[in-house]
């Protein structure tokens, strides 16, 4: 199965508002943001942001530097056009996670919801972890959504894996420091109720940086 075929079917049948992981605000990711990133010139990237209102939110609370990386160029394009005028202050990137090109040391703030859970090979969840130590500043904050315990087995037709916060932070080693994890219990626009755990780690500042 190619990913982002996958992907911009999804984006492509179905509305924002319809999709499973829709909230109208994502507030728990916003407070965490704002907990990590106190400055609004810090470089904020929502991995797999899509048609997310996370941008529209962070661009309201007055943050600068915000980029948001997506497999899906249609769910990129719902987000653009949903801006109007403020998506020239958003940096657009499209690709996958695993395999982007990312500037060496670029963001202060990685912020995924509900990316990594759908990883389900050992070398995918090997590669995106290389790839966040590889953006992220030291000293910078990552912020990872996935499923949890309770959680669902499959979204999109997709399986996933669920985590509880020690597993996920055991994927990302000891250089991610744990600085906290919270549970949400996420209403999908059809009522269902979806266990989500989210994981707040600092990356440690190597000897010599």
């Amino acid at each position: 199965m190619d990913p982002k075929a996958h992907w911009e079917k999804i984006y492509q049948t179905k509305q924002p508002t319809e999709t499973s992981w829709y909230r109208p605000h994502l507030e728990v990711s916003l407070e965490l943001i704002e907990s990590a990133a106190a400055s609004r010139d810090a470089r904020v990237i929502d991995v797999g942001g899509g048609e997310s209102t996370l941008v529209d939110d962070l661009l309201a609370r007055g943050y600068r530097n915000c980029s948001v990386l997506d497999i899906s160029a249609t769910a990129i394009d719902v987000a653009r056009k949903r801006l109007g005028a403020d998506a020239g202050n958003v940096t657009w990137l499209c690709g996958d996670a695993t395999t982007f090109e990312f500037g060496r040391h670029r963001y202060d703030v990685w912020h995924d919801r509900a990316v990594f859970h759908f990883l389900t090979a050992e070398i995918d969840r090997v590669a995106y972890v290389r790839q966040v130590a590889n953006a992220v500043k030291p000293g910078g904050h990552v912020i990872v959504a996935t499923f949890g315990p309770e959680g669902p087995t499959k979204c999109s037709g997709l399986d996933v894996v669920r985590y509880d916060p020690q597993r996920l932070h055991d994927e990302f080693g000891g250089r991610f420091k744990l600085m906290g994890h919270r549970t949400e219990l996420h209403q999908t626009p059809t009522g269902t109720i979806q266990q989500f755990i989210y994981c707040y780690c600092g990356i440690e500042v190597s000897e010599g940086r």
